[in-house]
């Protein structure tokens, strides 16, 4: 198939190659000419994937209509805080393709999913929205390390779509219709692995992070599935996978943020020094005015907005794990 993917940073770049590798013809659209034509003439992403070489079967552009044309499948690989802006200003160029977001973040102001807002701001209908999420650290998978993810929509046959062309002998893609359950698992571990990255900074041991990994599912959970997700999809690839493969390593920008902010960095500190956006920075707040609109408490999140709003010390971060006393461990 042609396929198209929007974005070039990391993770777009790395989707791109899998598509490739799984046998697709890809555009790869980034809007720096010269990255564009670095990796037309030398097959590499520098600035992004140093050392991957890329297929030959990807061309890179930086004319957004003409990545897109002609293409059936379009993913979008951008940071959640520029999606509104960027379908606005080219809804009309997706034509009858599938969309699939690659996205893990809410709107601030909206505290929409990404599927939401790329229906509410084009009409494109849900059941042509699909979205992909798992364990997916880009430079592991670009190197060909063994990998599985998830591809949902509400018209299954859709997420089996994308699910065949994603995959291919390192990564392969399951399909379901828990849209909600597997875009909601993508978002929250960010905040898990924020606060991961917290306690690492702080210099705290395994004990620490073993609880604050295992409450923090807990937590998660209990959130998504008020917001209508399947309990089971946050104990799969898009839950608990994904919260795993991030919390806790170094190719994580969320985990690195967090340990910048148990080392003293301020959040803008964080956000100037950071090459590519930590995404679980900015889902703070709308996770949180979410939760307040279900009647949830959320300790450790709520802890974690303390600390990035400065008030709290970071040596106090995860002292209580939970306030939530009479709670079940196991629900």
């Amino acid at each position: 198939m042609k396929l198209a993917v929007i974005g070039a940073g990391s993770w777009g770049t790395t989707y791109a190659k899998i598509l490739a590798d799984s046998g697709n013809e890809v555009a790869l659209y980034s809007r720096r000419a010269d990255l564009a034509e670095e990796i037309n003439t030398h097959k590499r992403n520098s600035d992004y994937l140093p050392g991957i070489t890329l297929p030959e079967s990807i061309t890179a552009t930086n004319d957004l209509a003409l990545a897109v044309a002609d293409a059936e499948q379009v993913y979008l690989a951008i940071p959640s805080s520029t999606l509104r802006e960027f379908l606005e200003e080219n809804e009309a160029l997706f034509g009858s393709a599938l969309v699939v977001s690659l996205m893990k973040g809410l709107e601030t102001n909206s505290q929409q999913r990404m599927s939401q807002l790329i229906t509410e701001s084009t009409g494109i209908d849900q059941s042509k929205v699909v979205v992909v999420s798992g364990p997916n650290l880009a430079l592991e998978i670009a190197q060909q390390q063994p990998a599985a993810s998830v591809a949902a929509c509400s018209n299954i046959d859709n997420a089996m779509a994308v699910a065949k062309a994603s995959s291919n002998d390192y990564f392969t893609v399951f399909a379901n219709e828990d849209v909600i359950g597997t875009e909601l698992g993508g978002v929250l571990k960010n905040l898990i692995a924020l606060a991961l990255g917290i306690v690492s900074g702080v210099g705290h041991g395994q004990n620490t992070k073993a609880s604050i990994l295992t409450r923090g599912l807990s937590e998660i959970t209990r959130f998504a599935v008020e917001l209508g997700a399947r309990r089971r999809t946050m104990y799969g690839l898009a839950g608990l996978g994904d919260l795993v493969a991030t919390g806790e390593s170094n190719l994580s920008r969320n985990h690195r943020a967090g340990e910048m902010l148990g080392k003293g960095y301020s959040k803008r500190e964080v956000m100037k020094l950071m090459k590519q956006t930590a995404e679980g920075l900015s889902s703070v707040e709308p996770v949180l005015a979410l939760a307040k609109e279900k009647g949830l408490t959320l300790p450790i999140i709520e802890q974690l907005s303390q600390v990035i709003d400065g008030k709290m010390q970071v040596a106090d971060f995860g002292n209580k794990l939970t306030h939530e006393t009479e709670e079940a461990e196991i629900e």
